[in-house]
């Protein structure tokens, strides 16, 4: 007998405040478990499939002061808004609405100008975010695969939470498109990183040197996105 459904989100009252909780089931889950969500300001509960509610409550009031913690260290959401101030490679811009403006979304003198009908300014900007990225990835990632003698098959542009880019073994590279927010030597990184995949699907000592030899950003980058890179989530 399967357990009763369960509300995929919904807001519980935990011992140290109120908490918005997103259930899911994984046929692979041995275990309940939880996670914080950082681009939603949740914690996310995962239940095996013959585990009920009641076993995802008890282990959210075992530990809810890890999850009041946990989310009251995330940075503030900021949503895509005029005059709200976002990261351009590293470097702040804000979003002016533009209302009587041509060309949907453009930059100019430091900032984000957007035009047309203020009710799709969120969605016009995050488009133009994922075309920047692509736009900023794309000639990136085939000059790094020219100089290992490979070629990319195709480059995706995503919104992935739990990773900020993968390698497919067909050599399809896949990238999230909030790097583009990051420092530029951060985004070469991360490119270089996913390419040097294309000779080497592992990450041993000859991989490391491939990556050494496309970026001398390494060590510097993955410090700096372990550091900011949940800030990244909280945009948009």
């Amino acid at each position: 007998m399967r357990p009763p459904a369960t509300p995929t989100r919904e807001m519980l009252r935990l011992p140290h405040g109120p908490t918005e909780v997103e259930w899911r089931r994984s046929a692979r889950a041995r275990r309940v478990t939880l996670r914080i969500d950082p681009a939603a300001g949740a914690v996310v509960v995962t239940l095996p499939l013959r585990a009920g509610r009641g076993q995802g409550m008890a282990l959210l009031q075992a530990h809810s002061r890890w999850v009041a913690d946990r989310l009251g260290a995330l940075a503030p959401h900021v949503p895509f808004a005029d005059g709200a101030l976002v990261p351009l490679l590293g470097e702040p811009h804000p979003i002016r609405h533009c209302p009587d403006g041509l060309g949907g979304v453009w930059l100019e003198a430091g900032e984000i100008r957007v035009a047309g009908d203020p009710a799709f300014l969120a969605r016009r900007v995050a488009d133009w975010f994922r075309a920047e990225a692509r736009r900023r990835i794309t000639p990136r990632a085939l000059d790094h695969a020219a100089r290992i003698g490979r070629s990319v098959r195709r480059i995706a542009i995503k919104d992935q939470r739990s990773r900020w880019a993968s390698c497919a073994p067909d050599g399809t590279l896949a990238f999230s498109w909030r790097l583009v927010m990051a420092p530029e030597w951060v985004l070469d990184y991360v490119v270089a990183h996913e390419v040097a995949h294309l000779r080497e699907m592992n990450h041993s000592a000859r991989f490391w040197a491939l990556v050494a030899s496309l970026t001398p950003h390494a060590a510097a980058a993955k410090s700096w996105l372990a550091r900011n890179g949940v800030r990244l989530l909280r945009y948009g």
